[in-house]
């Protein structure tokens, strides 16, 4: 089946959960439009498509799905080949596992503990850094991660041979990490950090990286027009919308 030509991604790359569903339709082929919204700054109409008011979205012409990996089930269903599960069904729940691991615990020490008190809180929000909560995950939570991580990754390829889900949701969390200023330490956990490298060089997530970079430096106001010279093609409709608004599930 050849990849929708109307499909709208609905959400900001700077979100790992939204590079997740960017990286896997790259491998996939499958085309998109890009509304490059920031999930607590979506408009009231957000709400019909999210109903918890978090990004990614994903809309074609059959479904509307808010939660990145539900997206991804979707898009290995529809577009099965290649796929980016783990043929082994032991393999198959481990990587679906590893993915679970990167949207909770990583999200919780990456995103929420260092991205959102160093980036987002005081550059998008006017919020100051609460220092003692980023000690906190750099002394201890991110390290205790590092190691899990150390003891998952293979000395060489990927998590399960092929790329798959696993690798792109654990790794796409270390890109929020680095911009917030942590990077594992080479000597403490070098299969990590070699296992990282790879992905840089290796998978979509490498270019998705620098694009993200490169839009973290624009106001989020003028994300929608810098999309095109980065190489993506922004949606007809836009979801953004002028304030912060909380959402069921909202931890700011």
């Amino acid at each position: 089946m050849s990849p929708s030509p109307t499909a709208t991604l609905v959400g900001s790359p700077a979100s790992p959960f939204v590079r997740k569903v960017m990286a896997v339709s790259a491998l996939k082929g499958v085309g998109y439009r890009l509304d490059p919204i920031v999930g607590f700054m979506g408009s009231d109409a957000f709400s019909e498509i999210s109903p918890l008011r978090r990004i990614p979205v994903w809309i074609d012409d059959q479904v509307t799905l808010s939660d990145s990996s539900v997206i991804l089930q979707y898009l290995e269903d529809r577009y099965p080949s290649p796929s980016v599960f783990p043929v082994d069904i032991a393999d198959r729940a481990k990587a679906r596992w590893l993915e679970e691991y990167a949207d909770t615990r990583l999200a919780d020490v990456f995103l929420w503990k260092l991205f959102f008190q160093r980036v987002v809180g005081p550059f998008v929000l006017g919020r100051e850094t609460d220092e003692a909560v980023v000690a906190r995950a750099l002394e201890t939570d991110a390290p205790d991660v590092c190691a899990y991580l150390e003891a998952q990754t293979p000395e060489k390829g990927f998590l399960f041979g092929d790329l798959s889900v696993a690798d792109i949701a654990v790794a796409a969390f270390f890109f929020n990490a680095r911009v917030a200023g942590f990077k594992p330490d080479r000597d403490r956990w070098p299969k990590l950090v070699a296992w990282l490298g790879r992905m840089d060089a290796d998978s979509p997530l490498g270019a998705l990286n620098k694009a993200s970079f490169a839009l973290l430096k624009v106001p989020p106001a003028e994300h929608r027009a810098a999309l095109t010279g980065m190489g993506f093609t922004p949606s007809d409709q836009t979801w953004a919308g002028d304030r912060p608004r909380r959402g069921p599930l909202s931890v700011f």
